[in-house]
């Protein structure tokens, strides 16, 4: 059965996003970027909310762009080709290779499980992640976690008020000070 992965870049006090809504912080250097390039290799599909969709239309066009480095371009080469489901009460269509949820969340995790294929669905934004974990699917927690404090904002882990065990699998401590942390949900 496809695993249900959500990685995102994280303050230290649990954070996506801080109290301004930025997220300057978490703009990867080159090994990071390695990082997610690796892991975005392992997706089949990915689910996100509007916010995120918006922040990562960039892709779509960038191959355009001619600044792009080696590693950029890679990531586009993979990104761009890569399905995307995205949950929205506010959007009307979608570009890329994207389409709209026509369900739950839940529902939508149950149709991409029932099909062929072995690479992850991966959770992008905090709002749908947190959904998903109140739902318990999902199965793998990959925090990539900055060396700052934000004070607030939007969290990284859900609020469902439920224990969940988890199993560290890997570690990673890169020369920028982030660490990767990767872990299993215990069922």
């Amino acid at each position: 059965m496809r695993k249900v992965t959500y990685s995102m870049g994280i303050s230290l006090d649990g954070y996506i996003v801080g109290p301004d809504g930025g997220f300057d912080w978490t703009e990867p250097d080159e090994e990071v970027f390695r990082l997610a390039i690796d892991e975005i290799r392992g997706v089949d599909v990915h689910l996100m909310g509007r916010r995120l969709y918006e922040t990562m239309l960039y892709w779509e066009t960038a191959e355009q762009d001619q600044s792009l480095d080696e590693a950029e371009r890679e990531w586009t080469a993979l990104w761009n080709p890569l399905p995307k489901v995205v949950f929205s009460s506010t959007l009307s269509e979608v570009r890329g290779n994207a389409r709209l949820a026509t369900g739950t969340v839940a529902e939508e995790i149950a149709r991409l499980r029932a099909e062929p294929g072995e690479g992850e669905i991966a959770i992008g934004g905090a709002t749908l992640a947190a959904a998903v974990a109140a739902a318990g699917l999902i199965d793998e927690y990959r925090p990539r976690v900055h060396p700052v404090l934000v004070g607030g904002g939007i969290p990284y882990f859900p609020r469902h008020e439920r224990r969940e065990d988890l199993e560290l699998l890997e570690t990673r401590t890169f020369t920028s000070r982030v660490v990767h942390l990767r872990y299993r949900v215990v069922r």
